[in-house]
């Protein structure tokens, strides 16, 4: 039996990326070894129906800093609960470790998702980046083991930080199991009516963010014929970006062929399953779980030739330049027309994605802390 702590912030306040990956591993994992205890440190509890199996279930156990300031609490007073609670091993699960860590008993590992504010500076506020550059270069530097999520981003991890890439495991994501449960064609019909979307669609997940491109996507869908031009349904919030986008689909008078919906996390699955096509030119990702959630759920897949992605696409995804609507273009039509090429792409990500399926990711977390402890 092992006694881990985890900076479980994100687990039980984030509802996309990082706080997906902590939920998802904790679960594997408890699946995998129930005889561990998984302490999960927070500074703060949200109330959500996705964390509600954490919560008074064992082999979880959470702690807050009670009347203590939680940002201090969290980055360094964290360290006399950790000996208080017997913690054998910590695992900074979104980037960071305590201060003073290594020089307690207790040793550690680090995940480290993407290195993207490097890659796009411009894309993040100066002092965000100043602040993620040392949290990251000290986690990096201090613990005993680094987790890189995808092959490229440990390659960023050596290229910025000059780090031994010895001292690196990469140990993929593995996404929900309600991904590769099969659904009925009622309930994807139901859900797909819901949103008011037809039966033929094409779709996108994730935030509205410059470097995930949305903006060329709806550029692609303007390039099809009128035959093959469908809807295209967009899961995901933004700012600025996701202005930007709204202004140019209403400059070009294609508000019928865009849907901004907002489904909650249950209803993905059958999205993603009553989908043509889906879509993720992004132009940088540290990993991209929406790219294996729709493997999972027989969809073909058109993504990115650059960063992460042809890792978690594998050889059934359609890869194309990301800069290029006219690749993006060409790609949704030879997937809608040839059915050949369709189902040969779908089979292949199905067999490809079986590398990230739950069991086998926590397998691998547990060899690698048991290596380290």
């Amino acid at each position: 039996m092992l006694r881990i702590g985890y900076d479980a912030k994100r687990l039980f306040n984030n509802f996309t990326g990082l706080g997906i990956y902590s939920r998802t591993l904790l679960g594997n994992l408890a699946k995998a070894a129930p005889e561990n205890e998984y302490w999960l440190y927070t500074p703060k509890i949200r109330q959500h129906p996705e964390t509600e199996t954490f919560l008074d279930h064992l082999p979880f156990r959470v702690q807050t800093p009670g009347g203590r300031n939680a940002t201090w609490w969290r980055s360094s007073g964290i360290k006399k609960d950790l000996h208080r609670d017997g913690i054998q091993l910590f695992h900074g699960l979104s980037h960071e470790i305590p201060l003073g860590l290594h020089r307690t008993a207790i040793p550690s590992v680090v995940t480290i998702h993407d290195l993207i504010f490097k890659r796009y500076p411009n894309q993040y506020a100066y002092l965000d980046r100043l602040i993620y550059d040392w949290k990251f270069n000290y986690a990096c530097r201090h613990a005993d083991r680094i987790v890189a999520i995808s092959e490229s981003t440990k390659n960023d991890i050596v290229e910025f930080y000059g780090i031994d890439p010895q001292h690196i495991e990469v140990i993929y994501q593995s996404c929900d199991v309600r991904f590769s449960q099969p659904r009925s064609p009622e309930e994807i019909a139901s859900v797909v009516q819901k949103y008011g979307l037809p039966q033929n669609y094409l779709l996108y997940v994730g935030s509205i963010i410059e470097r995930k491109n949305l903006l060329r996507i709806v550029q692609a869908l303007e390039l099809l014929p009128s035959d093959l031009r469908l809807p295209l349904a967009v899961v995901g919030k933004g700012g600025v970006y996701e202005k930007q986008v709204r202004q140019y689909i209403a400059a070009k008078a294609i508000e019928p062929w865009v849907h901004f919906i907002e489904p909650v996390f249950a209803e993905l699955p059958a999205l993603y399953r009553g989908a043509s096509v889906f879509l993720y030119p992004s132009r940088c990702e540290g990993f991209g779980i929406p790219v294996i959630e729709a493997l999972n759920c027989g969809v073909p897949v058109i993504t990115s030739n650059v960063s992460s992605l042809p890792e978690a696409g594998g050889p059934g995804a359609w890869l194309v330049n990301p800069e290029s609507a006219e690749a993006i273009s060409a790609g949704i039509r030879v997937l809608l027309t040839d059915s050949g090429e369709r189902s040969a792409r779908t089979l292949a990500g199905l067999d490809y994605v079986q590398r990230f399926e739950a069991s086998v990711v926590a397998e691998q977390m547990l060899a690698l802390y048991a290596k380290i402890y």
